[in-house]
């Protein structure tokens, strides 16, 4: 009886497959083959498929959120549970992990999978005239997230109404003109839950930044009330006005930011304590070395003493030195940009000082430099978290963007089932996705000896992440002509000891102070 219900089981998963394969699509006929006006039509043909690929993609997320229930997830007050500083909008009933499985599976952020999430659920539960639309064609895709977002947090009646008065219209007004009509609409329907949910929108305002479509931009994004925002927008229109009336030909736009800049960072203030930043240096032996080695060349080598006091005279003549408040870390890596190790200035000057110890009178080539032991604890030392901070640089779940200092050095194969707080198992993970690895059922994540992190969903995609790294490998070196024409490649490192020897230039200099305190344990 087994054999024949997974027989059947396998012919029904055949015919979903072909199904989902067989969905109708827009015939593709090459543009050179059709007139102007048969041009038009195709692009009216695709605007409505991608509708109906909307809407498609719309009910598969809301079964798989409907199989993705918040039994598992962790309770409220209990070790694990989401505080207060997370707290985000969901669907009631869906486990908080959803959206992160849905960014793995469509291989997106976690806000994406999110606002797609919540997009669909507001389609079916409260504009289901809107979701049938949609899934015909009718109704184009950007109209009806428009009627979403608008109503997404108005109760399902208000929505509906909503809703009623203004689908008919839709399509024949512009994005822009169809979200004021409705906002316009939602106010008139249901003044109070709008006053009610402005006031809950203030407790969750912020302030963000992205990364401008621009090279070198950014913008920054405030949350404000309207009438706040307007008298922001206002104000900085003003002072632009009166600089470029002072005789300043910028254009406005570019007047405004830098009104709204000047009266952020307030740079004429210096009543107001510093504001602390961390600088980070990152070196390669073969820099230090003067030289330039074929990638792959010295991969593996020990920072030796000699490199160490050199890279100590390097950053003395660069005048490195750590910002007023903040720190200086400094990041050696290999000729491929492998991290060999990383330390403080004040950690360098105390090694140089010291050199090896079990050869103090030769330079030997001995490590005095590398990769932080392990610690027979959970919590990582602050060495460790320095050297797996420092190529990660982000959270290293699939997509996440999080930065290394709001992230966690987690332990990839568990403590508590026998890893090591060991570098080579510890990467980093936001809070949000180190809770999902620690509590969340059916993930699996493996790294290997590369730091390559395999993530896989209770749904069976797999998406692999590679730590950034410090900086990336050089490019070859060109070949270069010998005296009989032919080429030949520059003339290579030695290895350890030709760096060891180059590294001698600027011996002389002046004695190292004493360290504070006890050297640095390496």
């Amino acid at each position: 009886m087994a054999q024949v219900v997974d027989r059947e089981s396998a012919v029904e998963a055949a015919l979903v497959r072909a199904l989902i394969g067989c969905r109708e699509e827009v015939p593709r006929v090459a543009p050179g083959l059709l007139s102007r006006s048969e041009k038009a039509v195709a692009l009216e043909a695709v605007v409505a498929e991608r509708a109906r690929l909307a809407a498609y993609e719309a009910e598969l997320v809301l079964a798989m959120a409907d199989e993705s229930p918040d039994a598992d997830d962790p309770p409220a007050g209990t070790r694990g549970s989401r505080g207060s500083w997370g707290a985000q909008s969901r669907p009631v009933g869906v486990s908080e992990f959803f959206p992160a499985e849905l960014a793995v599976v469509l291989n997106c952020g976690r806000g994406t999978a999110s606002n797609l999430t919540g997009r669909a659920f507001v389609w079916r539960a409260k504009l289901p005239g809107t979701f049938a639309l949609l899934g015909s064609g009718a109704l184009d895709e950007p109209r009806a997230k428009v009627l979403a977002e608008v109503v997404e947090h108005a109760d399902p009646q208000v929505a509906r109404r909503v809703e009623a008065q203004l689908l008919d219209q839709a399509t024949e007004l512009s994005v822009g003109k169809l979200r004021t009509r409705a906002q316009a609409l939602l106010v008139a329907v249901d003044p109070g839950g709008v006053d009610e949910r402005r006031a809950q929108a203030q407790k969750t305002a912020d302030v963000r930044i992205y990364p401008s479509t621009r090279e070198g931009m950014a913008t920054v994004t405030v949350d404000l009330p309207a009438d706040e925002a307007a008298a922001v927008h206002d104000a900085l229109t003003r002072y632009a006005g009166m600089v470029k009336a002072g005789g300043d030909q910028r254009p406005v736009g570019q007047l405004r930011t830098r009104m709204f800049a000047d009266l952020v960072l307030r740079p004429w203030d210096t009543t107001r304590p510093a504001v602390t930043a961390h600088l980070q240096v990152s070196a390669s032996l073969g820099s230090l070395a003067g030289t330039s080695a074929e990638a792959g060349e010295v991969s593996g080598l020990a920072v030796t003493a000699a490199h160490v006091r050199e890279l100590v005279r390097r950053l003395d003549g660069c005048g490195v030195r750590a910002p007023q408040g903040g720190s200086v870390t400094v990041a050696v890596t290999d000729d491929d940009g492998v991290l060999l190790g990383t330390a403080t200035p004040a950690q360098l000057e105390a090694l140089a000082r010291r050199g090896c110890p079990d050869h103090t009178d030769s330079d030997c080539g001995c490590a005095v430099l590398g990769r932080p032991a392990a610690v027979d604890r959970y919590r990582p030392s602050a060495a460790q978290q320095r050297f797996v901070h420092t190529p990660d640089r982000t959270c290293r779940f699939p997509n996440c963007g999080q930065r290394v200092g709001w992230a966690d050095a987690d332990h990839v194969i568990p403590h508590a089932c026998g890893g090591d707080t060991d570098c080579g198992n510890l990467c980093c993970l936001c809070r949000s996705h180190h809770r999902l690895k620690t509590f969340a059922p059916g993930w699996r994540f493996v790294m290997d000896a590369a730091g390559v992190l395999t993530v896989t969903t209770p749904s069976g995609v797999t998406r692999t992440t590679r730590p950034p790294g410090v900086r990336p490998p050089p490019e070859p070196p060109p070949e270069l002509p010998d005296a009989e024409g032919q080429t030949r490649s520059p003339a290579r490192s030695s290895g350890i000891r030709g760096l060891i020897r180059r590294s001698r230039v600027g011996r002389d200099r002046p004695p190292l102070p004493e360290p504070e305190g006890e050297p640095w344990p390496f």
